[in-house]
């Protein structure tokens, strides 16, 4: 049983339904559970996942559905439960299966209490949890894979951006954590042939959006909206720009590499965990704009670092990072704590 309790949108929320539909290809049995949702359930359906949406929220309507989702789990007689984050782990109904949460962010231990696992994506997770009070020997560190759906490819002319420009690429929640705000800064200082696309959306927009024109950037820098054809839009760019502040492990690090796309990536504590400086991908200080702007236009300039780079990030994704890969340390993680 998979229980997502999520937004729409989000880098965690688009893992769930990769691995679902990969669990779903490498036939394990799943019966999934969702906050009303009727293009991810339909994603989840069109993959031959079974797939129940719920009106989870607040008072008498949450309580109902909480009731309805067990009354579902004892029809369904999971081995294990797996929660996606806070909200679905606090929703975790009873039974004598195995429960295991997968976080991607710094939430307190407390939240899974109804928990028997915690799964979390990165190293630096599984030390924050433990150290907030989770007992070491029931958290497991499982990463994502980096592989992307196939879409219908994409020209700069369609992003707004000239077909003989530069174009880096920014991609995630446009909020605070991420720095976009650092690469807007850093295209100040680069040449007029590099273009920034950002896709993504959320509250930090017109703040962004707002920073761009006080920089005269208008012309150089679009905003492209959430986007679900990340595939296409990685193929069509030169850099993957990753400038966050906070960023647990990055999603969009391995999806890039996946890609073969060569990716200039904040020190925060995901990337650098995954990057190796210089050899897969190149790291520079948070909130260093100056130095950020320095080392995109280095690289520009430099073809054979550019296709180096790309080249030793796709190797990492192959040995660590694959679909199969990833999938098979979960379905051998499930097998050894799942109720028999």
């Amino acid at each position: 049983l998979q229980i997502l309790v999520g937004e729409p949108t989000g880098g965690a929320e688009r893992f769930f339904v990769k691995l679902a539909i990969a669990l779903q290809q490498k036939g394990i049995d799943q019966s999934i559970a969702i906050l009303e949702d009727k293009n991810r359930a339909l994603e989840l359906r069109q993959a031959g996942c079974h797939v129940e949406e719920f009106k989870f929220g607040r008072g008498l309507t949450d309580l109902l559905e909480r009731r309805r989702l067990q009354k579902l789990t004892n029809a369904y007689a999971p081995t294990l439960a797996l929660a996606w984050m806070n909200r679905a782990a606090r929703r975790m109904p009873s039974g004598p299966f195995t429960k295991v949460a997968r976080i991607g962010g710094y939430y307190r231990a407390k939240n899974y209490s109804k928990c028997d696992w915690i799964i979390a994506n990165s190293p630096d997770l599984v030390r924050h949890i433990v150290e907030d009070g989770w007992p070491q020997s029931h958290a497991e560190m499982i990463s994502n894979f980096g592989e992307l759906a196939p879409a219908p490819s994409v020209t700069k002319q369609s992003l707004g951006v000239p077909q003989n420009a530069r174009l880096l690429l920014a991609l995630g929640r446009l909020h605070p954590s991420k720095g976009f705000d650092v690469i807007i800064d850093a295209m100040s200082s680069l040449s007029n042939d590099v273009h920034l696309s950002i896709a993504g959306s959320g509250e930090s927009e017109l703040e962004l959006r707002t920073r761009v024109s006080a920089l005269g950037l208008d012309d150089r820098v679009h905003f492209l909206g959430w986007r679900n054809d990340q595939s296409a839009l990685l193929q069509v760019c030169d850099i993957c720009i990753v400038p966050s502040r906070h960023e647990p492990l990055s999603n969009v690090v391995v999806e890039a590499w996946s890609e073969s796309v060569p990716v200039i990536a904040s020190k925060s504590e995901g990337p650098s965990w995954l990057i190796n400086s210089g050899e897969n991908g190149l790291l520079v200080d948070i909130d260093d704009s100056v130095a950020l702007a320095e080392s995109i236009q280095t690289t520009l300039g430099n073809r054979q670092h550019l296709e180096r780079l790309a080249a030793g990030g796709h190797r990492t994704w192959q040995k660590n990072f694959s679909r199969d890969a990833i999938v098979e340390q979960y379905v051998s993680f499930f097998k050894q704590i799942s109720t028999k």
